[in-house]
């Protein structure tokens, strides 16, 4: 029987804890790192190693796995002169799980093959739920025969595993768009339901009929039973990575000759609401601006 590869995991936040705990789990000998100590611990109440500086790792594992938080993140963990690029051996295997721009894939793919490494692009989508069940949405883009030596480790992390073709950034182009979609769900529950609380009707009676109607989505389901229903909106998506994500839709289109009227929109929008406090918390806190602007509107007419 095959020994298992041997993995370093940086990036232990919402997404990346409960994907490097799977790993361990299903056998695999797994270092994380994370700037959050708090983090590295709960790594390592689950069986995880910890405690070995990156720069250090990425010399003798098989495999680097990362879940970051935004590409400026990503870029100095890669191709700074501590990074993964300058200091990784030349059969190892690199799997971005950050939602970052097509372009810089491209980069450190590019960066990468300088020095016989192999790389893949591959965000997901699925939520904190699909990471701690290993459910995923797993979009590759890079060359196929990495991706198919790679999906013994994929598989545990996703059940739906897409490799899209062998340009690193294509699973990132998919990804952002369902990201730009996600936004324009999530503030249509948030005026939607907003509005008929204005009217006076029952949230959870909107709930009710329009999650057997055309207007239910994974999102209003999301939004509304985790969140909005509660009114607690701390962990999950939060609202500035929503709009960071939006941003780099928005980038996709200007650099392609694209539009996107409503998503300029939504951009704006999410903008005003992280400066006014909303951006720690989960996307569908949105709701709450919403209806902050409704009581200002009948201030307004009263």
């Amino acid at each position: 029987m095959e020994q298992k590869k041997t993995i370093a995991f940086i990036g232990l936040g919402n997404m990346g804890l409960p994907m490097a705990i799977n790993l361990v789990k299903a056998g695999y000998t797994v270092y994380g790192t994370d700037t959050n100590p708090n983090a590295e611990e709960q790594f390592h109440q689950a069986g995880g190693q910890t405690g070995v500086p990156a720069e250090l790792l990425v010399k003798q594992v098989d495999y680097v796995l990362t879940s970051l938080p935004t590409p400026q993140v990503v870029e100095q963990v890669y191709l700074s002169k501590t990074g993964i690029i300058e200091n990784g051996h030349s059969s190892l295997t690199i799997i971005d799980f950050s939602t970052i721009s097509p372009q810089l894939n491209e980069k450190v793919y590019v960066k990468a093959k300088e020095k016989g490494i192999s790389y893949l692009g591959a965000p997901v989508s699925g939520s904190v739920s699909g990471a701690i069940d290993g459910t995923l949405t797993i979009m590759v883009g890079g060359e196929k025969p990495v991706y198919e030596q790679s999906l013994p480790v994929l598989k545990v992390l996703g059940e739906n595993l897409f490799h899209l073709g062998e340009g690193p950034g294509v699973g990132t182009v998919i990804k952002l768009l369902n990201n730009l979609m996600i936004g324009f769900y999530t503030q249509a529950v948030a005026e939607g339901v907003a509005l008929g609380e204005q009217l006076g009707v029952n949230p959870d009676t909107i709930y009710d009929v329009l999650s057997v109607s055309f207007g239910q989505s994974r999102v209003y389901e999301r939004n509304y039973k985790s969140f909005i229903a509660k009114n607690n909106y701390e962990g999950g998506f939060s609202t500035n990575l929503l709009l960071k994500d939006l941003k780099l839709a928005k980038q996709m289109a200007v650099e392609s000759g694209g539009s996107l009227p409503i998503g300029d929109l939504l951009i704006d929008f999410y903008t005003k609401a992280a400066e006014e406090g909303y951006g720690p918390m989960d996307m569908s806190s949105v709701y709450l601006k919403v209806k902050e602007l409704n009581t200002l509107q009948t201030v307004s007419q009263s």
